[in-house]
């Protein structure tokens, strides 16, 4: 029961991404569309991929598309599984206990991180993970708002009774043992479930995971106590460094962690990071403002030039012209079609908001009709048309209306030599917002940046 109802760690993005993440089939822009679904999302992986902790080329990241380039796959998942923590604390009722399970999990996973690049391990992502997931039973009992947390928090304080034999005493087994079905469960698998099964393995990356926690649990007892001392006489053995840059290491990723989670909005967790570290007592100074419309436009902007002044991959640019178009000129669905070489059959190539399942049908529109459709109409087009239902019904003809619905929308026609290959089309058919004329002018700017960039490219490709 426990398993079923009450354990919303994960949201329906995060999900879908550890999922995409285990089909090599899938590639970056699919990864991308899954990720701008959900605009908080969005905005907490850009404001933390920017961060000097995730980026210290210091290459600034305004899309999603090229936050994937620059950082990577890997990277991206570590940051949305630390999302749906910090979401989950939002609907905890026990909301000191989720905030100090959940400050454990990200200051182990950044401990256990450092570990593994100290002692050369090839993919230290994947030990962050599985740290940051190694407690998941207790993450995701005390975020649950069940009605056992109550009892087990008062009867650890009535009998003094440590938290394991409270909580086998209530539930009947401990949270770690919940943690372990969890894993299996949630088909977790790899090194999280190995690390959870098997803790005092001698494996270098198991044992990145185990340290991880111990360094966290040590602190707690504080920087000179014997807990410590010994934690760091394992930590020397472990990788070959002295017990005082271990120190040193320990006390940076304590202040790193604690920045990670003010930058993702957990000023509460970040407090239980550290222990009694001096770092722990400084305030987020760090501001959410969202950027209004005109400056996002301009940031996305420069993300582009950025990718077509260098080697430019058509599949990149076009997703970032539609993320472009998607965020900067907040328009609900954004499409991107490809001409067949028969020229009777436009196919999608990327779309953002439709509301469509992950890896559904990808839209087709043939050009079969008696007199010219929609989208068809608009590639005779030179620069793009904004269309009414209203004003223009011939044009939304049966399959326009099955595929698309009759909206107002803008249409814009891609070319390359002088020939239509493709188009772009936006509508704000969710919402029902109107569209402006400065939205056209903004979304045909995003549609010619796709128009310069496949010019640049043809002429580097000569």
């Amino acid at each position: 029961m426990l398993r079923v109802q009450e354990m919303p760690i994960f949201s329906n993005t995060a999900s879908h991404i550890y999922a995409y993440l285990d089909d090599r089939n899938k590639g970056a822009m699919e990864l991308a569309a899954i990720i701008l679904q959900d605009p908080n999302l969005t905005a907490k992986l850009l404001k933390v991929g920017n961060s000097p902790y995730y980026n210290p080329s210091k290459q600034k990241m305004n899309t999603i598309s090229r936050a994937i380039v620059v950082l990577g796959a890997e990277v991206i998942r570590e940051l949305t599984l630390a999302c749906s923590f910090f979401e989950a604390i939002l609907t905890s009722s026990n909301k000191e206990r989720a905030n100090r399970e959940i400050a454990l999990a990200l200051h182990a996973a950044v401990q256990a991180r450092e570990l593994a690049v100290i002692v050369g391990d090839t993919s230290p992502e994947e030990v962050f993970i599985a740290a940051l997931l190694h407690n998941i039973g207790h993450i995701a009992f005390w975020c649950s708002n069940n009605p056992q947390a109550r009892k087990i928090h008062e009867l650890i304080e009535r009998s003094g009774l440590r938290s394991s034999e409270a909580e086998k005493q209530v539930l009947g087994f401990s949270l770690r043992d919940l943690g372990k079905r969890l894993g299996k469960s949630w088909h977790l698998g790899g090194l999280i479930e190995e690390a959870m099964s098997r803790p005092e393995a001698a494996d270098s990356r198991i044992r990145a995971v185990t340290m991880g926690h111990k360094i966290c649990e040590a602190l707690k007892a504080g920087g000179d106590s014997a807990s410590m001392r010994d934690c760091l006489s394992k930590l020397a053995g472990m990788t070959g460094k002295t017990t005082d840059e271990l120190s040193e290491r320990i006390e940076k990723s304590t202040r790193q962690a604690i920045q990670i989670a003010r930058q993702f909005g957990a000023n509460d967790a970040s407090r239980f990071i550290g222990g009694g570290l001096a770092v722990a007592r400084a305030a987020d100074e760090e501001a959410d403002a969202k950027p209004d419309k005109k400056q996002l436009q301009i940031q996305i902007l420069q993300d582009i030039s950025s990718h077509i002044s260098g080697a430019i991959d058509l599949n990149v640019l076009f997703q970032m012209v539609l993320e472009g178009i998607h965020r900067g000129v907040e328009m609900d669905r954004t499409l991107f079609m490809l001409l067949t070489p028969d020229k009777h059959t436009l196919k999608e190539k990327f779309s953002l908001g439709w509301q469509k399942p992950v890896g559904g049908e990808k839209i087709q529109v043939h050009n079969s009709e008696a007199q010219a459709n929609l989208l068809f109409g608009a590639l005779n087009q030179s620069e793009g048309v904004w269309q009414y239902p209203d004003q223009q019904p011939t044009l939304y003809t049966a399959q326009i209306v099955e595929r698309i619905g009759r909206h107002p929308c803008f249409v814009f026609p891609v070319h390359a030599e002088n020939k239509a290959i493709g188009l772009i089309y936006c509508d704000r058919s969710i919402n029902g917002l109107p569209l402006s004329g400065e939205d056209f002018t903004a979304a045909k700017h995003f549609a010619k940046q796709a128009h310069i960039g496949l010019t640049l490219y043809r002429m580097k490709a000569h």
